[in-house]
């Protein structure tokens, strides 16, 4: 009996004309339904019995009947064929950016602000793409996308990667976390806060941010004092609320809705910073294409939303 499938010089063609004869039980009906001539029919099959190394078949007066090998075959040879043709098939898929696996990095910024809507769209467009999500630093995301671990990401500008390039995606700025009792002014801003214990996240998570902070401190003409480094954003939303100290994060943390936190806007241009979406130099990779010019649509889209005059209420 036969006890591996077949080896890998084996023509599907081959295996497809052994199933449908051992359907038909008939050379002619088989040769037809396969539009092919007999002859052609009866070469395919002594061509995987060659392969096989045994009779598959006995032919009679009025139909075929198979061997022991012949119906040992036919047990697995659907199998095969339908594993074959749905491996082809997803090999369309991927060249033609249809299908395959797509790894995304992104930060707390994109991921409140922009990346939930463009994953609705893309997954609503290409619905047989296995998405992969990874929370990573922007200097991550860059050594990730050169070890080939992630294939786009979001990361800040400027990221100075040879390696990487880049188009501008989205606009961010800090904001001031702070307890609805503290040292904040609006009219002093950040200033206000100069006597405060801060709260930030450590700079071994996200350098960028750690940087950004105690830059921003120094323009508003004071060095930040901080009591507490940890690892996420919600952590540091929850020592803001227990009063340990105030903290500076990104504005779209509104919506991790922390009670008894208050964000106050941080009016000085040294706040704001551009996220980029990035990818590796000169690859050609349609998955990427396509979730490129989504992330841009969806961004674009909210550009003009930002700036079209709001109507007044009646």
């Amino acid at each position: 009996m036969i006890a591996a499938a077949p080896g890998p010089d084996l023509d599907t063609a081959l295996l497809r004309s052994f199933v449908v004869l051992a359907d038909e039980r008939h050379f002619g009906r088989t040769a037809e339904r396969l539009n092919v001539s007999q002859p052609a029919l009866s070469k395919r099959i002594r061509r995987l019995e060659e392969l096989v190394g045994g009779t598959l078949l006995r032919r009679r007066y009025r139909d075929v009947r198979l061997t022991e090998a012949g119906r040992a075959l036919l047990e697995r040879a659907p199998v095969l064929l339908r594993d074959t043709e749905r491996a082809i098939e997803l090999s369309r898929g991927v060249a033609r950016g249809e299908a395959g696996r797509l790894r995304i990095g992104f930060g707390v910024a994109t991921i409140a602000r922009l990346l939930p809507d463009v994953l609705l769209r893309f997954r609503r467009l290409l619905p047989r793409v296995q998405i992969e999500m990874r929370d990573m630093s922007s200097l991550g995301q860059a050594e990730a996308l050169r070890r080939g671990e992630i294939d786009v990401g979001f990361v800040r500008h400027p990221l100075g990667d040879p390696d990487v390039e880049s188009v501008p995606i989205l606009r961010e700025r800090l904001a001031a976390a702070v307890p609805p009792r503290s040292a904040w002014n609006d009219r002093e801003g950040l200033r206000s806060l100069a006597a405060e214990p801060f709260v930030v996240c450590s700079r071994s998570v996200s350098a960028s941010y750690y940087d950004h902070v105690m830059a921003l401190c120094r323009t508003a003409g004071f060095a930040a004092r901080v009591v507490a480094e940890i690892s996420d954003l919600f952590s540091l939303l929850q020592l803001v609320r227990a009063g340990v100290g105030v903290a500076l994060v990104p504005s779209a943390a509104a919506a991790v809705r922390v009670p008894g936190v208050l964000l106050k806007e941080v009016d000085h241009s040294a706040a704001a910073w551009r996220i980029d979406l990035a990818r590796r130099k000169r690859e050609h990779a349609p998955l990427v294409d396509a979730f490129v010019r989504v992330a841009r649509e969806i961004s674009s889209e909210r550009s003009r939303e930002a700036r079209a005059p709001r109507r007044r209420s009646s």
